[in-house]
């Protein structure tokens, strides 16, 4: 049995162990492709505060700090151990390793990481074009172009828009560059006016202006076999969304909106092995039904539910108008930062599409709320045994750092947290348990999503799998009272 009490490790053993880690990290990503994190915080482009804070959040999930000195000796191991394309997290090895009756660190991470040891190969990139640029896809952009510098497995290669003016490459530009919500982009953006070209941070990005998806010769501008994200939302059939696949170097199509007819709805995590080579257009849901569905996967299968209803407290989108005005829509064409304002939701029922067994169990509404990001949806669900609050916060607390939910799921137990304590979260969805109600077979869950970068950090995952790009992520034994 290892012990250690991070207690007695002060703040200067915590900078230097921080300031070791940094070239450390930086040797694994670039020598074997792999990137490390900290109970899913990513250490990629850190600094030494950055990576005491993220073994100060383990606190939150393993009831205690984790030290640096915990963490330290096994990235000095894993830098010597020849590993392919992965993402490992430390603070999980770290309490695995803690909890595991061997002195032998070494030895240790060569069984919990088998799967990658010996294997470090030279990927090949897979090109990504994304087909709108509004919210999520300027997201999708960041998120693409980060995951180009930590893995190369996917690359970001062009972005179709309409034109709006002279001065649209510049604007497209300043909004990737900045944003109101999600904070300044992560690194360097020019603008090659004359031939129509984004470089974000060494990524060339062709600014492609079209009015029909089916004109554009992706060929011509060096694009091959890529998978186009559609984040307009225009087309959500089969037959709307097949006009991409008439463009020249286009191989999927994946929409960032709930697909209708016979189109796939993916929830990574919980339907993505149904997608199949034959699947050239699939849908990524949409967020709510993301931020949901693991949720009540794991309530389902733990305990069984009979019938539940889900309530969203939904932030404002561009869809509302922001004064009163016109809308085609019921009740959204009243100011969106005035009001709640009470609308429907199709996410309830899209449930069953990814979950099968969930038809006819769920209803569901909305209210839009007067703030930009982070939505919270409320899971009031009749299961088929009796509930109690600590059983069932434990277990999913269990399932946030052990099953392979762990990216979808997060958990939190904290008093003071509110809406924008979750901006930027690259889960699907986090439990808050200090909401939980639990009596008899009834069962209400609180459940915080950023419904714009969870859900877009979702979608990436789903054209990362399409490319064959998806990075393992390590360590993956599941403990015995997780899923």
């Amino acid at each position: 049995m290892t012990e250690f009490a991070p207690e007695f490790e002060n703040w200067n053993e915590r900078v230097r162990h921080a300031q070791e880690m940094i070239p450390l990290i930086y040797q694994l990503h670039r020598k074997n492709n792999v990137v490390t994190s900290i109970f899913g915080r990513l250490l990629v482009g850190v600094t030494d505060i950055d990576i005491i804070k993220s073994h100060r959040y383990a606190r939150r999930l393993i009831n205690r700090d984790l030290g640096t000195a915990e963490t330290l000796p096994i990235l000095r191991e894993l830098v010597n151990m020849n590993l392919g394309t992965a993402s490992i997290d430390m603070g999980r090895l770290a309490e695995g390793f803690r909890a595991a009756e061997t002195d032998d660190l070494r030895a240790y991470l060569e069984e919990e990481l088998q799967e990658v040891v010996g294997t470090a190969t030279e990927n090949e990139s897979r090109d990504v074009v994304l087909y709108g640029f509004g919210r999520i896809g300027r997201l999708l952009a960041r998120i693409l172009i980060a995951r180009e510098a930590a893995y190369g497995g996917v690359r970001l290669r062009a972005i179709v828009v309409r034109k709006k003016g002279d001065e649209d490459i510049h604007k497209r530009a300043s909004l990737l560059r900045r944003d109101s919500v999600h904070g300044a982009f992560n690194g360097t953006i020019e603008v090659d006016e004359e031939n129509e070209v984004l470089w974000a941070n060494g990524t060339k990005i062709q600014m492609i202006y079209a009015n029909d998806p089916a004109d554009i010769d992706y060929t011509s501008y060096g694009i091959n076999n890529a998978v186009l994200v559609d984040n307009t939302g225009v087309w959500r059939d089969r037959e709307g969304l097949g006009q991409h696949l008439k463009s020249k170097g286009i191989a999927n199509v994946l929409l960032t909106a709930p697909g209708k007819g016979d189109v796939k709805n993916i929830v990574y995590g919980i339907n993505h092995q149904d997608m199949s080579a034959e699947d050239s257009i699939l849908s990524a849901a949409s967020c709510t039904t993301n931020g949901i569905t693991p949720v009540l996967k794991v309530i389902n299968d733990r305990y069984g539910v009979v019938h539940g209803h889900v309530e969203t407290a939904h932030s404002f989108t561009n869809d509302q108008n922001l004064i009163d005005n016109y809308h085609k829509g019921d009740r959204r064409g009243r100011a969106a930062g005035l009001n709640m304002v009470l609308t429907e939701t199709g996410a309830a029922k899209a449930v069953s599409k990814a979950l099968p067994e969930f038809e006819g169990k769920l209803t569901g509404n909305a209210i839009r709320v007067p703030t930009p990001n982070v939505s919270m949806a409320v899971l009031n669900l009749e299961l088929s045994q009796d509930v109690d609050v600590e059983e069932v916060n434990n277990f999913l607390r269990d399932v946030s750092l052990h099953s392979n939910l762990r990216q979808q799921i997060s958990y939190i137990a904290s008093p003071e947290v509110v809406s924008s304590d979750f901006v930027g979260s690259t889960h699907a969805g986090v439990v808050d348990g200090l909401a939980t109600i639990a009596s008899g077979k009834h069962l209400v869950l609180y459940v915080w999503y950023d419904n714009e970068y969870g859900y877009s950090n979702q979608v990436i995952r789903i054209v990362e799998d399409i490319a064959g790009a998806r990075p393992q992520v390590l360590p993956e034994r599941l403990a015995p009272s997780a899923l």
